[in-house]
């Protein structure tokens, strides 16, 4: 009970911050990429690389990170009781979105943890992303307020909220006994990585702190905009002082737009990019993050949403669609704008109040 009080607390979420700020310094100075200590995006996309889903040799890694996120978030779940099996809430739905989710993300080179631990380190790329993000949340709640809903979920079997963690967990058997059908990079941004010994307890603390503290970047701005709640907003900021803190003292902080690590300064795309995320997200229910702490607690629709940014991260590095340090690529700007067009298609036709307008001007018209 004492724990509970705790995180429902703002000194619980600062706490949380400053763990996940601190992890993410130690593993960018263990071995990490720059500005990269721990990003949901960029290690998905490694770990579809690894499982052969798509041949960018210089991005495939089983992340210790992601996999440490899941089962801390699924063994805090279970210690608390909270891990609860259901799903059905437009499953495929929430495929598309996760798989747009990813779009938008490797676009702008990062998820919204990533965009906070870049401007930790100086990244002023990322500002033009938040910017974005903020805008696509900013639209969603839009919708939102017109009765977006994408319908209730059910309870299910204890197993089908088990299998995803189970996966999980043979995943991490693959990364501790390496067997030939999984790629490690050997170069690039995949062959960057911290010992699995220290990359995946910080995995599974974040998960565990995320799970009791609700940690999500869109669900932060979202409650800030709409109540002006700032407990989730506070973790992000106390997330941010810590890395730019730990960038300082270890002489990595740059500031500015040129010469950033894993980054691109192309403006416009950064901020649809990160747009196409905040929509998604907030369609979704959560940022990235909150989708693999929920995947882990049981919740069947989060861990679709996951699997959609999987396939998204494949597809993304398969036809061209990721940016990269040069900048977008044109296969990725078109995509983006067609992971905007969807968004607003999903979010029209599942928003109740706009449905009822539709129908009524339709009788407008016919009469």
């Amino acid at each position: 009970m004492e724990e509970k009080k705790f995180f429902e607390q703002k000194r619980g979420i600062i706490c949380t911050g400053a763990f996940v700020g601190l992890l993410a310094v130690v593993l960018m100075q263990a071995g990490n990429p720059a500005n990269m200590g721990m990003c949901v995006a960029c290690f998905i996309r490694d770990i579809a690389g690894a499982l052969g889903l798509h041949q960018a040799a210089a991005v495939q890694y089983l992340r210790p990170e992601i996999i440490g996120i899941v089962l801390g978030a699924a063994l805090m779940a279970l210690a608390g009781k909270e891990f609860s099996a259901k799903g059905g809430s437009s499953p495929l739905t929430r495929f598309v979105l996760g798989f747009f989710v990813m779009v938008g993300a490797l676009m702008f080179l990062g998820c919204p943890l990533r965009m906070v631990l870049r401007l930790g380190g100086g990244d002023l790329n990322a500002l033009v992303g938040l910017a974005g993000f903020v805008v696509g949340i900013v639209i969603g709640l839009y919708f939102l307020k017109r009765g977006f809903t994408l319908n209730r979920n059910y309870s299910l079997p204890k197993i089908e909220g088990a299998f995803f963690p189970l996966i999980i967990t043979g995943l991490l058997v693959f990364l501790l006994t390496a067997p030939a059908f999984i790629h490690f990079s050997t170069q690039g941004p995949g062959s960057l990585h911290a010992v699995v010994w220290l990359s995946l307890p910080a995995g599974l603390l974040v998960g565990a702190l995320a799970q009791k503290s609700r940690l999500c970047m869109a669900g932060g701005i979202r409650n800030w905009l709409l109540f002006k709640d700032t407990y989730l907003l506070s973790g992000f900021l106390t997330i941010l002082i810590v890395v730019i803190a730990g960038n300082l003292f270890f002489g990595t902080f740059n500031l500015g737009f040129q010469n950033q690590p894993i980054a691109h300064n192309d403006g416009l795309w950064n901020f649809l990019g990160m747009t196409l995320v905040g929509w998604g997200s907030i369609l979704l229910g959560g940022c990235p993050l909150r989708q693999l702490i929920m995947a882990g607690e049981g919740n069947t629709d989060a861990a679709i949403a996951t699997l959609g940014m999987l396939v998204g991260a494949a597809f993304a590095h398969n036809f061209g669609l990721a940016a990269s340090a040069a900048g977008p690529a044109a296969n990725g700007k078109t995509a983006v704008i067609i992971g905007l067009a969807v968004a607003f298609l999903i979010a029209y036709f599942n928003s109740e109040d706009l449905k009822v307008q539709t129908k009524g001007e339709m009788k407008v018209d016919a009469n």
